[in-house]
């Protein structure tokens, strides 16, 4: 696959950012495309080898090797269609996947991976631009209704593959648009909505029905969709958030960060009044987490004009090498800088926030924190240890909370009388996404916890093909890596 010898003549290359000064006075995307010339170079990196471990680092099974040779040979269309036979969504997944299939690249062993994320990327976007991704309604119907509970990934990617089946599909989204977390909590600047819009609308065109401003277990109750559909699969995602149960957790000013990012979301979309606005605009802004979600609120402050922007993360600060417990091609829990990290942010690692301060009013003012560290030893549990003598107060009027969740909602599920798992998520099975009621399915964060989002496609893929199996007796519809095979 690729060029013999490229992996040995072409350095890595991906996608260069605009500089900070200009990308913060907006929300657009701000990345700048690699020239084709350079793309096919980057394709000729994939190198041949035995066993392509990128097969297994991606939940998708997508075929790396086969898209990045077509690209390197200049044949876009061909790219276009091996890559979207596996992957329902691959200019989400271009712009928002960590990659774990280049984690796992043989390349990566002693040299920077292939750059597969930004091959994938462009693939996507040839397509779009030429015109390659066009609606594919079934040719028959089944007659069977299936009701997809949440527009995320997962539930884009199931009702798209039971659509493909021929079953008629409506999906509840209990927000004003359909996009789960890529629309409400992915800031524009990582991903502008037009990108989910052009790619709704193959959907509808298909045959999918939206339903939004429905939110099913209040409006919709359970047994209505029991009476008017074959069989339900819930995509609703894991969105219980996890609190910071602390003194002064209640002042004015401390804030989850998923009520921060969506409304900031809905503002850029052109809703200009909310009832509790929240602004990072002149304040002292903290923002406690860590992961993506912590560094999609640092950049969205810096855009909104914070006087100072503090990132605490209470794990030490890792290393930008593989630890030694994560050898390739498992995926390492490496220091991981975004593009938003670098647009401002203070970062500080092994700190734990003790209370948050406020004035007479209610707001906040500040918050204490401590250094800790971690007690690791053999065979048991890691304890967090306070230093003593490291209290410090910091200024803050607003702080973030991006700690994140610890399982799913449960209202519809108890109206349907659904088992949970420990971890509050809807119980089911891997092997056939099954509940313990007839009819009905689970997939993506709403099943396996808060992931990813190329494991939520993955998820909504798999589980479509057990909802077809139940429906039908048999299915058609892929299982990981296999490609589409469309019934018709």
């Amino acid at each position: 696959m690729g060029k013999i010898t490229g992996f040995l003549e072409f350095d890595r290359k991906v996608e260069a950012y605009a500089p900070v000064e200009e990308r913060v006075k907006n929300y657009k995307e701000f990345t700048r495309p690699l020239k084709e010339k350079e793309l096919k170079e980057q394709g000729a990196r994939c190198m041949d080898c035995g066993i392509p471990f990128c097969h297994s680092g991606c939940p998708l099974g997508n075929l790396i090797p086969d898209f990045n040779d077509a690209v390197y040979r200049g044949k876009w269309e061909k790219a276009a269609h091996i890559l979207h036979s596996t992957n329902n969504f691959p200019e989400f997944t271009g712009r928002l996947c960590p990659a774990p299939c280049e984690e796992a690249c043989v390349l990566g062993i002693n040299e920077d991976p292939v750059s597969i994320e930004n091959i994938e990327k462009n693939i996507a976007e040839k397509a779009f631009e030429n015109g390659w991704v066009k609606p594919a309604p079934p040719i028959t119907r089944t007659e069977k209704k299936v009701a997809v509970i949440g527009s995320g990934p997962a539930g884009l990617a199931a009702a798209q593959q039971l659509n493909r089946a021929g079953h008629w599909v409506t999906v509840f989204e209990r927000d004003e648009k359909p996009g789960g977390l890529l629309r409400y909590g992915i800031p524009d600047f990582k991903m502008e909505k037009h990108v989910i819009d052009r790619r709704l609308q193959i959907l509808e065109e298909e045959g999918i029905e939206f339903k939004c401003d429905v939110h099913v277990g209040v409006d919709v109750k359970a047994e209505a969709l029991k009476n008017d559909y074959d069989a339900i699969v819930l995509c609703g995602g894991a969105t219980v958030r996890r609190n910071l149960p602390i003194e002064g957790a209640n002042l004015k000013g401390v804030v989850q960060a998923m009520d921060f990012l969506p409304q900031n979301n809905r503002r850029v979309d052109g809703i200009k009044k909310f009832e509790n606005e929240i602004l990072a605009t002149g304040k002292d802004v903290v923002v406690i987490g860590g992961g993506d979600t912590g560094s999609d609120c640092i950049g969205t402050s810096i855009r909104q004009g914070a006087k100072s922007v503090s990132n605490f993360e209470i794990m030490p600060m890792a290393t930008t090498d593989r630890p030694e417990g994560q050898p390739w091609p498992f995926w390492p829990m490496r220091l991981r800088t975004s593009s938003s990290h670098k647009e401002g942010a203070e970062r500080y690692f092994s700190i734990s926030t003790k209370k948050f301060v406020g004035d007479k009013d209610g707001n906040l003012t500040g918050l204490v924190t401590a250094e800790v560290e971690w007690i690791h030893e053999p065979g048991k549990r890691p304890i967090l240890k306070e230093i003593e003598g490291t209290e410090k107060e910091w200024k803050c009027n607003l702080a973030l909370l991006a700690l994140g969740f610890t399982g799913s909602e449960m209202t519809l599920a108890e109206q349907l009388g659904l088992e949970a798992d420990p971890r509050t998520n809807i119980k089911a099975s891997t092997k056939d996404y099954k509940t313990n009621v007839p009819g009905v399915f689970v997939a993506g964060d709403q099943r396996r916890g808060q992931s990813l989002i190329v494991w939520a496609i993955s998820e909504g893929r798999q589980a479509a093909h057990h909802v077809d199996t139940y429906l039908m007796g048999e299915s058609y519809l892929p299982l990981k890596g296999e490609g589409d095979l469309p019934r018709v």
